[in-house]
């Protein structure tokens, strides 16, 4: 798409909490500018997410940047194999500061496979005890796993008091229906726009309006009318629009649910439902 077609990005009355982006990956020099784009166009709150041992203590850093930016804490199933006691030991410790709001990003991932599955899924079973100790939220994520994810998920659903969430997701229907049963939210983000990706709204519709998340995956991922560009959280209205058009719901009462569901899972504030 030309830069010509590209309308601006859209500014509504509700606040937005960004829920899922990885602002350690933009560049040094880009942090300010995607910082105050994304607070100009309604983005309250940034969750940047840990993926690995090495970034475990940029993401604390980053939570101290701006008083808009939390973190969580944990190990991506690509990065499995690094996984071990002293990690464990980071993640409990970071945890215990206010800004860090759930553990995550951990699940299986069977579709690159970079880490041994059998290790994906002992890591994944060790991260939920940790987030079950800490009472702290999981950030799930899952892709071409979906039996084992839900086997495991069912071991430890009732001792996960405050859920999580399976965020990017692009799994089946019937996995999304087992989440959801179990009461997880799942995340949705600029793979809403893309022209393959049908599959991915029927799991948007059939979605109730109180479980559902909005995301980035920012620098990932970047919504249409931007493809090809670098993602970033200030093009989370984008999202919203067309969760909103499959939902066929008015984008304010659509922003109002998101952003109390993204209250009442990672700040523990309130109802789920407006």
């Amino acid at each position: 798409m030309s830069s010509k077609n590209r309308r601006d990005i859209p500014r509504f009355k509700s606040p937005i909490i960004e829920t899922h982006c990885h602002l350690d990956y933009l560049e040094p020099d880009a942090m300010e500018s995607t910082l105050e784009k994304s607070l100009a166009v309604g983005i309250e709150r940034i969750i940047t997410i840990a993926v690995s041992a090495d970034n475990l203590d940029r993401v604390m850093d980053l939570t101290k940047l701006m008083p808009c930016i939390w973190g969580t804490q944990g190990i991506h199933p690509h990065e499995a194999a690094s996984y071990n006691d002293q990690v464990d030991a980071t993640i409990r410790e970071h945890a215990t500061n206010e800004r860090i709001l759930a553990v995550g990003e951990i699940g299986l991932d069977y579709f690159y496979d970079h880490a041994d599955r059998a290790v994906q899924r002992s890591v994944f079973e060790q991260q939920l005890q940790t987030a079950s100790e800490l009472n702290l939220p999981v950030v799930i994520h899952t892709r071409e796993a979906d039996d084992d994810t839900r086997d495991i998920l069912r071991n430890y659903s009732a001792l996960l008091k405050r859920k999580g969430v399976i965020h990017s997701f692009t799994s089946s229907l019937t996995l999304a229906e087992f989440c959801l049963s179990e009461g997880f939210m799942l995340g949705f983000n600029g793979i809403t726009t893309f022209n393959s990706a049908e599959n991915v709204r029927e799991i948007v519709a059939a979605t109730p309006v109180e479980q559902l998340l909005l995301e980035t995956d920012a620098p990932y991922l970047t919504p249409v009318p931007y493809r090809g560009k670098p993602n970033a959280p200030y093009y989370l209205p984008f999202v919203a629009e067309r969760v909103a058009t499959i939902k066929q719901l008015d984008i304010e009462f659509l922003l109002q649910n998101a952003y109390a569901n993204s209250l009442a899972l990672f700040f523990n504030q309130g109802s789920r439902q407006v």
